[in-house]
């Protein structure tokens, strides 16, 4: 099987432009097609999507997912991008670039119900799932060929096509023979997307610049650009040894990426790597108390999710955006992992200590990191302590779903938000 309809799953040998059952131009067509089983799942706009669907009278409207004038884009549908706005990007610019776009705050319960909708369906084909967020996840199905009576490239438009019509979602999917470069197939054909990348990978990606390879920041970026390797395609042609002598480890990982070698297997315990919370301020703020009541309520949403999911973290973190936007990350691992408010915020209060300095701030954030199964103190003395905040902070829980978050809360939690 070489080509494939993503309409009515039409499979045949020869290359065409058009369906010869149902006459749709929707084709996949690739040498590979019927051996690839390693795909990258990325749901398309996915935010803005839910509000969409949600409210079909901003079908045709450009729509920005973000908070507040002073915050950030969280995310934006495909028109508002066509006016340049972009994930991450300054509200206030946002607003300048597409001043006819819709705002709408996010409501990330509703987006987190939507993901567990769409990751139920992956999972119905295969336990091997891994995914990155809420809205994108690899998937492994080699070995369900029999299972589904199907090559794994029409299972995955079987399941796209699923995801539209149960969930009213759109998806783009990446087929390849590893991790990378079945993330990269899935981009380049957005939205609702099909893309296969394989043996020719290497020389399609050549020409692309060094930053869309994994762990390639801007100051690596600008690092490989001075020694020369602006291009994928540098890298790949590169002597090891010598980018082994420059860049370390990390050099002879980005020599195999760039020939388009991942050996990263699908790993469904990974899963998310941090649960954290942030808020943006109307206005800068930089002494400690205002900045303390603003982190308190952040802590108790991190770890009211922590408990819920039945982790806890090792690693607490502190984030903090200046009024130039310049990030500060602050992290510390924990004598015992936790999943309670009180021990995250006496942690990353420490941390906040020590910035303040006159700076002022226009965010603050507090995550958990490196997870582990929750479990019971035994004996040792920050795992008792962690115990007991542990009890208090579940019989709080248990209470305010009974009767309603307003029922019960910490008198720091009853402080009024400053802005």
């Amino acid at each position: 099987m070489k080509t494939l309809c993503r309409d009515c799953f039409w499979t045949g040998p020869a290359a065409v432009t058009r369906c010869p059952a149902c006459a749709s131009p929707r084709i996949v067509t690739h040498d590979e097609l019927d051996h690839l089983t390693l795909a990258h799942m990325d749901c398309d706009a996915f935010y803005a999507s839910v509000e969409k669907r949600d409210r079909p009278e901003l079908r045709d409207l450009p729509v920005i997912v973000g908070g507040g004038v002073r915050g950030v884009v969280t995310t934006c549908c495909y028109i508002a991008r066509m006016s340049g706005v972009r994930s991450a990007m300054p509200m206030f610019k946002a607003r300048a670039l597409c001043p006819q776009a819709v705002i709408i705050k996010p409501d990330f319960a509703k987006y987190q119900a939507e993901s567990r909708r769409i990751m139920a369906l992956v999972r119905d084909l295969t336990p091997l799932v891994q995914p990155l967020s809420l809205d994108e996840a690899w998937i492994d199905l080699s070995g369900t060929e029999r299972l589904h009576q199907a090559p794994a490239a029409v299972t995955l438009a079987r399941l796209q096509a699923r995801i539209e019509a149960e969930i009213g979602l759109t998806v783009s999917i990446g087929l390849a023979p590893n991790k990378f470069l079945a993330k990269i197939a899935s981009e380049l054909d957005k939205p609702r997307g099909f893309s296969v990348l394989g043996a020719e990978a290497p020389a399609r990606l050549a020409d692309r610049p060094v930053r869309i390879l994994p762990g390639v920041g801007p100051v690596l970026a600008a690092s490989l650009e001075r020694e020369g390797y602006r291009l994928v395609g540098d890298l790949a042609r590169a002597d090891p040894k010598a980018l082994a002598q420059r860049f370390g480890g990390q050099g002879l990982s980005l020599h195999r990426l760039a020939r388009g070698e991942d050996a990263r297997l699908v790993n469904p315990a990974e899963g998310r790597k941090t649960i954290s919370a942030e808020t943006t301020f109307n206005q800068d703020h930089a002494d400690s108390a205002t900045l303390e009541d603003q982190l308190w309520p952040l802590c108790e949403k991190v770890a009211r999710q922590m408990r819920k999911e039945g982790i806890a973290g090792r690693v607490a973190t502190l984030k903090l955006r200046r009024a130039d936007f310049q990030i500060v990350t602050r992290r510390r691992t924990l004598a015992v992992p936790t999943q309670t408010a009180k021990t995250l915020f006496q942690c990353v209060r420490e941390l906040l200590a020590a910035e303040i300095n006159g700076t002022a701030y226009r965010l603050i954030g507090a995550g958990l990191s490196d997870f582990a199964t929750a479990q019971t103190g035994s004996g040792d003395f920050f795992a008792e302590a962690e115990q007991r905040a542990l009890t208090h902070e579940s019989a709080m829980d248990r209470l305010q779903e009974k009767f309603g978050k307003q029922a019960i809360r910490t008198g720091r939690g009853l402080k009024r938000p400053v802005d």
